[in-house]
């Protein structure tokens, strides 16, 4: 399995589900030149990856200050990390992560999750939950990685 940073962004989204890719595609073209892209490989295909931001994603445009905040303290902001279906359960996301870290010892990182079952993994993977914010009625909540 390779972890390596990526340029090739149109397969990475290939793998993501379309409500994803509506979340982030139209945005593209002002993100890019401020997003990293990360991915695993095995057998040259794209098993997970993720997206390391330092501008403001679409996603948490609703709290935009909440994320300057995070940005201006020298927090990047992780998002879109997915796992194909068929590798779930084997900890690829965790090793995703891991190798993030690995590559960028000193980084601080945040994000947010809607899905509160995803709250053990973060808590697992070294992120601290710090608060909640309101989205649309949704609860939605900031994990912080610091080293």
């Amino acid at each position: 399995m390779i972890f390596k940073k990526t340029t090739d962004f149109a397969t990475f989204f290939s793998i993501l589900p379309d409500d994803w890719k509506e979340a982030i595609l139209p945005f593209w073209n002002d993100l890019k030149s401020t997003t990293n892209g990360y991915i695993l490989e095995e057998n040259s295909q794209i098993i997970a990856g993720g997206l390391v931001f330092s501008t403001c994603p679409p996603d948490m445009k609703y709290a935009e200050k909440v994320a300057e905040f995070w940005f201006q303290n020298g927090y990047l902001y992780v998002g879109f990390i997915y796992v194909i279906p068929e590798k779930r359960g084997q900890n690829m996301g965790s090793f995703w992560l891991e190798n993030l870290k690995k590559i960028h010892p000193n980084q601080k990182y945040w994000l947010t999750i809607e899905d509160l079952s995803l709250h053990g993994f973060y808590v697992k993977n070294g992120f601290k939950k710090t608060k909640s914010l309101q989205n649309d009625g949704h609860e939605e909540v900031i994990y912080i990685f610091e080293n």
